[in-house]
């Protein structure tokens, strides 16, 4: 197993991995949607995403009739973790087990809280659309596996982050979507966009709507698939100017992807990179960078703010 001391970025390989992020896929989709249910709704479906934590994924707090309440995904100890601002904990181990299993334990464990939820049971984003408590087929979750995942994640969360910290206009939390199952930031122009056009599987397209109603530059981490089996590092724009394809990003390996209509960067190039953190600030920044310019966004808009903590 991993340390959690090392500084290093740990090597991923899709094809190891592939099947604990199935699994954890599921598993985060249950507990988003149990924030989903339980929050008011925050512009762009920011009230559904979990965050990277000292220990794994969390919800945050959630108000509930009793004050409020989290749910973490535990990776040190692998345990799933519900707490109550009332004392309540309950905890149970994470295994392999069927995607039923975990979703009646955890329905079982919140109501054991005392927390009343009933969830659109289904998953989105993903196709087909197993209902949770039919998936009966076996799930792996392999620990150490997992582990690593979540090693990387915190990396690039600080990478995020500082990046974040570049823009005074409107910008979203560093923040794990379930549903495509990566983190992301994205940042806004200020001005309304055209109407998106919707389309992403099992997903209603006044949501997809909602979430795009506005100018954005978006940049995140997905972990890959069966189509593109590398974890990599994406940025997109939305609208899309015809020339922003062919703005020059940096570092040299990153390229567009015509049919992602993105950006990408495979996570490998910044791992074996000589300066991990400072191989994808270049992506980040260049990528904005092409998507301000050709978009017109008002430069204004960046800044730095550092000299305040001195």
């Amino acid at each position: 197993m991993m340390s959690n001391t090392t500084h290093t970025w740990p090597k991923l390989e899709y094809h190891y991995l592939k099947d604990t992020i199935a699994t954890v896929h599921m598993w985060t989709q249950m507990i988003g949607k149990v924030r989903l249910k339980k929050m008011p709704w925050i512009n762009h479906s920011w009230q559904v995403t979990l965050y990277v934590s000292a220990t794994g994924l969390t919800t945050g707090s959630i108000p509930y009739e009793g004050g409020v309440f989290q749910i973490d995904l535990d990776f040190i100890d692998h345990q799933l973790q519900i707490t109550t601002s009332t004392g309540v904990k309950h905890s149970s181990a994470l295994g392999a087990e069927t995607i039923a299993d975990f979703y009646n334990e955890l329905i079982g464990n919140l109501k054991a809280a005392g927390v009343d939820v009933e969830i659109y049971a289904v998953p989105n984003e993903v196709d087909p659309a197993v209902p949770f408590a039919e998936n009966t087929t076996p799930c792996t979750y392999n620990a150490d596996a997992m582990q690593i995942i979540w090693q990387a994640l915190i990396r690039i969360h600080n990478v995020f982050t500082d990046f974040r910290a570049g823009f005074l206009g409107k910008c979203s939390p560093v923040h794990f979507f379930w549903g495509a199952f990566d983190l992301a930031v994205t940042r806004f122009s200020g001005r309304p966009a055209p109407k998106h056009p919707g389309g992403a599987p099992n997903m209603p397209d006044d949501v997809m709507q909602e979430a795009y109603s506005h100018e954005v530059s978006s940049c995140g981490f997905w972990l890959g698939g069966e189509q593109f089996p590398h974890p990599a590092f994406y940025s997109y724009c939305y609208p899309t100017p015809a020339e922003f394809s062919q703005q020059q990003v940096s570092p040299p390996e990153a390229f567009y992807s015509g049919e992602m209509g993105e950006f990408l960067l495979t996570y490998e190039v910044v791992q074996q990179s000589a300066k991990p953190e400072e191989t994808l600030r270049q992506f980040l920044q260049t990528t904005y960078n092409a998507a301000a310019i050709t978009g017109n966004w008002d430069k204004t808009l960046e800044c730095d703010l550092q000299g305040l903590k001195e």
